[in-house]
This record gives structure tokens, C-alpha cells and sequence, in this order.
């Protein structure tokens, strides 16, 4: 019997080929109209954006502002799909007509130290075209990504991202911790998104936007352990095409205590994302239930 699943990837390949072929102006109103879509008849994702930006900011729910950021989230997500696609169309030599880096001297500074560089990224902009910048600016870059539950349909999404020369390292690889170090120690860069939700035992809890968030521990352990810079790099939006944020190094922190050292630095991390998406506010993936994961609560037994 013939699996519907290993027809996934090729489909997925095939439409986005044929949607690379749609002028990119035509795409993202194409883009806005199913956000439109999106925001008007997917009432759960809707709602938890909303609750995610009004809290976050501190605005009542149907406020003016809630709602053009939701709104545009909406319209983000609609339009990844066919900036995925033209960025994939085009020849590789035009890229630098619609793609810019700003703050690459942070980049090699870091890279100076001769130790490799942890990239810290989020889910900002469209961060899928992130390893299009990599290739730009030459950064030898291995990318941390969870694997797709179809495997046809995560080995199309593979030959999407290694396309431009990134290499993937899978959360499921039980010697992922020793190939990243090892990527580390070859001067290269690994990039990690880090700003969404985690269950309790792989995160600590730590602030973002004044209310505490589990937050995955990894990156803290493996600069520590490697005494690696910790460089942000965000990809966002602008009316000309994107452009790689690159900030300043995140200093790390020593104090003696592991358990203290992962809880400042990962706070630290926060701060980074919270800053960059305090600045783009409608370019973040508010959907997402990123405070889902609440502090366990032990009460005392009853004498």
C-alpha cells in the first residue's frame, strides 16, 4: 500500500518552485490576504496573541495597538511561505540587492577569539532565510532545528535550508551537545532559536517581558562549557527585502554556582530577545505560547 506521506516532500518541493515563479510583490499582497484569512478564522491563535501582546505590553486586549500588531503577525506568517520561495528562485547573485547586514564588526570580533560563535536567534522576521545571510557574509554556520515528525517532509525542508551551504544538527541526535562542541572548536558558528516555550527539566525560569519563562538552558551550558561568545542575529523585515541584526557579544557570567551561572545567562539571552522584539514588535511569533510552562509549586504536607 502506497503512503500519501512520501508524497510530502516532493509536493512541498514542487509548490515551492512554482511559487518562486509568482513576482514577489504579487506574493506578499497574496501573503497579506490569507493573513487576513488566518486572522479572521483562526480564533485560538488569534486569542493567544493577543493575550501574549496586551500583556506583554501592558494594553488592554481590544486596544488599537493589540491589534495592528496581531494583525500584521498575521500577515508575517502569510507572507514566509512566498518570501521562502523567491528567495530560493532568484540567482544567488542578487541576493545582496534585497538582503543587508548591519553590525558585522560584533561578528568578527567574536570570531577573533578564535573559539567559534553561539548565534543566538529567534523566531523574528523570517528567520527560515537566515542561511541565506550566512552564505553572504561567509559565515560557516551549523544550524540546531527539531526534525519534522514526516520524514519526506523534513527532508524537503533540509534541502531548503542546507541550500545555501548551512549544515543542520537535529535536537533528536543523542550526540548533538558533542557536535556542536566539536563545530565550536573548529572556529564555526551554531546557530540556536531560543525563544520559545520548553518543558521544565530542559529550561530554567527566568524573565521575559516581567513575567518568568521557561527558557531552554542549552545555549548557556554549551558557551560556558566552551567558553564560546554568544552573538544575536535577527532577521527582519524591511520595505526593501531583510536585514541581519547583529548585536554586540553577550558577556558571560562566572560566578561559581552552575545552577546561578545558567539562570544569569539565560537571562541574559532573554534580554537580548525581549530588546529586539520590544523594537519590532509586529515581527515576533506571538502565537506562540511561550509562558505555557509554569514553576512547579510544592506544598508542604499536612502535619
Amino acid at each position: 500500500m502506497i503512503s500519501i506521506d512520501r508524497f510530502a516532500g516532493p509536493a512541498l518541493l514542487g509548490t515551492i518552485r512554482c511559487l518562486g515563479c509568482i513576482p514577489r510583490p504579487v506574493g506578499i499582497w497574496i501573503g497579506k490576504v490569507i493573513g487576513r484569512l488566518l486572522f479572521t478564522f483562526d480564533g485560538k491563535h488569534r486569542d493567544i496573541a493577543t493575550e501574549n501582546v496586551s500583556r506583554s505590553f501592558g494594553w488592554p486586549n481590544d486596544s488599537r495597538q493589540v491589534r495592528r500588531i496581531v494583525q500584521q503577525v498575521f500577515n508575517n506568517l502569510g507572507t514566509m511561505v512566498f518570501e521562502i520561495a523567491w528567495a530560493h528562485r532568484i540567482d544567488p547573485r542578487q541576493h545582496p540587492r534585497s538582503f543587508k547586514i548591519s553590525g558585522g564588526e560584533h561578528y568578527h570580533r567574536a570570531m577573533a577569539k578564535g573559539r567559534g560563535a553561539l548565534l543566538l536567534t529567534a523566531h523574528m522576521g523570517n528567520w527560515e532565510l537566515f542561511t541565506i545571510v550566512a552564505r553572504m557574509a561567509k559565515i560557516p554556520a551549523s544550524v540546531v532545528y527539531r526534525p519534522l515528525d514526516s520524514q519526506p517532509l523534513d527532508d524537503a525542508v533540509k534541502s531548503l535550508r542546507c541550500r545555501f551551504g548551512a549544515k543542520l544538527i537535529p535536537t533528536t541526535n543523542r550526540r548533538a551537545i558533542v557536535q556542536i562542541l566539536n563545530t565550536l572548536k573548529k572556529g564555526e558558528c551554531v546557530a540556536m532559536l531560543m525563544d520559545q516555550n520548553v518543558d521544565y527539566y530542559n529550561g530554567v525560569f527566568v524573565d521575559f517581558f516581567g513575567r518568568s519563562a521557561c527558557t531552554n538552558k542549552g545555549m548557556a551550558i554549551l558557551a560556558l562549557r566552551a567558553d564560546a561568545p554568544i552573538i544575536p542575529v535577527f532577521m527582519v523585515r524591511e520595505k526593501s527585502g531583510f536585514r541581519a541584526v547583529v548585536l554586540p557579544e553577550i558577556p558571560l557570567t562566572r560566578t561559581g554556582d552552575k545552577q546561578k551561572d545558567l539562570e544569569i545567562n539565560t537571562q541574559k539571552i532573554n534580554q537580548a530577545i525581549e530588546a529586539v522584539v520590544r523594537r519590532y514588535p509586529d515581527q515576533w511569533f506571538w502565537v506562540h505560547q511561550r509562558w505555557k510552562t509554569r514553576p512547579y509549586c510544592v506544598w508542604p504536607r499536612e502535619v
